[in-house]
C-alpha cells in the first residue's frame, strides 16, 4: 500500500515551512509504521508533483494554506483516495465571513463583525495568525473585523467520517472522533499583531463536554471530513473562531501521547469506520515549529 503525503509549505513556504514539516513528519512515521510506503513532493512545482505521484498511490492527503487547499485537494479527488476533507467544504471554510456566517445560522457563537471601534482584524482567507492584528482601523480589502473577545484560547482536535450523505458509498453516520482538547498560545505584540505560539495537550477543562460538543456541532454543520482543527474562545460562550479543515500543528503533540496510530485513524475514518475513543497518556507542549516537550 502506499500512500501520498503533500505538505505546501515544506517546499513553497519558508515562514511555515519548519510547521509543516513537523505535521508531514509525524504523518510520514505514522504511515510507515502502519505498513504503508510513504511518496511526497520535493520540489516546488506542487501541482505537477500531485499529478505524477498521486495516481501511484492507494490513498492521499494534502495539508496547504487555506487560500489554495481547496484547489488541491480537488486535484487529489481526481487522482486517488482523498483521506482528509472535501475540496467543497475546504472551499466553504477557507472564507471566514462566510464560515462565520454558516455557524452563525445554526445557532453556534461566533465573534460578530463590527464595524468601528477596536477589534480583531484578520485575512478572510489565512492561517497560522498571519496578518491577523488587534486595531481600530478600518479592515483592508480581503479582510475582516470582528469583536475582541477575552477568553481561554483553546482547540479541538477531531477526525470526522465520512459525511457526505448516501450518496458517498462509505457513508455511515459515525460522529467525529474527538482526540484532544488544545491550549493555544496566543501573544498580542505592542503593535497588536497576534503571534501565534504552539500549544498544550490533552487540556482538561470545566466545560470539557460543551466544548466538545460545540465543536462536534460545527464541524458537522460544515460537512468536515478527515482530520480538522476548531479554535474556540471559551467566555461567557464558547465562540468558534475559525475551523480548520486540515491537519494542525496540535497534531504533533497530540500524536505524542495518543496510542493509536493517527495514520489508522484517518484511513478508517476516510471508509466510515474507525475508533469510538482515544486513548492518551501525559502532557506536551509543542511550539509554532511544532518542537514538543512533556511536561
Amino acid at each position: 500500500m502506499r500512500a501520498f503525503l503533500a505538505e505546501y509549505t515544506v517546499c513553497n513556504e519558508p515562514d511555515l515551512a519548519a510547521e509543516g514539516n513537523a505535521m508531514l513528519s509525524v504523518l510520514r512515521r505514522s504511515f510507515l509504521r502502519c505498513g504503508y510506503e510513504v511518496v511526497s513532493p520535493e520540489g516546488e512545482q506542487f501541482e505537477q508533483e500531485i499529478r505524477k505521484l498521486a495516481p501511484g498511490c492507494d490513498l492521499g492527503l494534502v495539508i496547504a494554506p487555506d487560500y489554495l487547499l481547496s484547489r488541491y485537494t480537488y486535484l487529489l479527488e481526481q487522482l486517488t483516495h482523498n483521506i482528509g476533507c472535501g475540496s467543497m467544504n475546504i472551499a466553504v471554510c477557507a472564507n471566514k465571513r462566510r464560515t462565520a456566517s454558516i455557524l452563525s445560522a445554526h445557532g453556534i457563537s461566533v465573534p460578530e463583525e463590527v464595524k468601528s471601534g477596536s477589534r480583531v482584524i484578520k485575512p478572510l482567507m489565512g492561517c497560522a495568525a498571519q496578518h491577523v492584528r488587534l486595531s481600530d482601523d478600518d479592515p483592508q480589502d480581503g479582510e475582516i473585523g470582528q469583536r475582541h473577545i477575552e477568553g481561554d484560547h483553546l482547540s479541538v482536535s477531531l477526525v470526522g467520517s465520512r459525511v457526505t450523505g448516501n450518496a458517498c458509498e462509505y457513508y455511515s453516520g459515525k460522529p467525529p472522533l474527538p482526540l484532544a482538547i488544545n491550549r493555544q498560545y496566543i501573544a498580542i505584540d505592542d503593535d497588536g499583531a497576534f503571534h501565534y505560539l504552539g500549544g498544550e495537550t490533552p487540556v482538561e477543562h470545566p466545560r470539557q463536554d460543551e466544548i466538545i460538543a460545540v465543536a462536534t456541532e460545527a464541524m458537522n454543520v460544515l460537512g468536515c471530513q478527515g482530520y480538522a482543527g476548531i479554535d474556540l474562545i471559551v467566555a461567557d460562550r464558547i465562540y468558534v473562531v475559525d475551523v480548520n479543515p486540515r491537519p494542525t500543528t496540535s497534531l504533533v503533540g497530540i500524536a505524542a501521547c495518543m496510542e493509536e496510530e493517527i495514520a489508522d485513524i484517518l484511513v478508517k475514518a476516510s471508509y466510515g469506520a474507525g475508533p469510538e475513543t482515544v486513548h492518551l497518556s501525559g502532557r506536551v507542549r509543542f511550539d509554532k515549529d511544532g518542537r514538543v516537550r512533556a511536561i
